[in-house]
């Protein structure tokens, strides 16, 4: 009787990660800090946004008192936003950010990235998403050419090969046969 295993899948998560506008010129070092810790830089981009920008991208966070405050410190100047994967990404990340009060991150977690880069709970340095799902929502936020979709496998994805890969392979390895040049790179 053969016992039939399902196939192993890797899941890798992500999470998006800003590195805020007070301390973009540390962004090499906190590069470095991220890859050390276990996680892939999938996709970067520096950019500035519009105080509306900011608003639609913290709209869970409009009413209460820092609202304002927030908005106008993320549209301060440019940030970096980055696609962090890895297994458990929103989980690690949150962990290695430590609290969102930088002066609370000091005390109880002294060597996370909010205790050595913040200054104070508003300017905390670096930004981290909440849950898988709000870090879909905020990696589509700031890359919206972003496919978050699942990596097709089984018969998905033997259809997506039949479809776009094998016809575009087929006519290159034949266009490559037929011209047989002496140096094919």
């Amino acid at each position: 009787m053969q016992v039939l295993m399902p196939e192993p899948q890797v899941f890798v998560e992500r999470t998006l990660a800003l590195i805020k506008p007070d301390v973009v010129d540390k962004e090499e070092e906190i590069e470095e800090l991220i890859l050390r810790s276990g996680f892939l830089i999938v996709q970067k981009r520096k950019l500035q946004l519009s105080p509306e920008q900011c608003s639609n991208f913290y709209a869970d966070q409009y009413g209460k008192m820092f609202f304002p405050n927030l908005t106008a410190y993320m549209s301060s100047g440019p940030l970096v936003a980055m696609v962090l994967a890895r297994h458990s990404a929103v989980s690690y990340w949150k962990e290695l950010l430590g609290p969102s009060n930088s002066l609370r991150a000091r005390r109880t977690h002294p060597h996370s990235l909010r205790a050595i880069y913040g200054t104070d709970d508003l300017r905390n340095a670096l930004h981290g998403s909440l849950s898988i799902s709000s870090a879909e929502r905020e990696i589509r936020f700031m890359f919206p050419e972003a496919i978050l979709e699942p990596i097709p496998t089984g018969q998905r994805a033997k259809d997506y090969l039949n479809l776009y890969v094998k016809p575009t392979l087929l006519a290159g390895l034949t266009a490559l046969c037929k011209e047989k040049p002496a140096d094919p790179m």
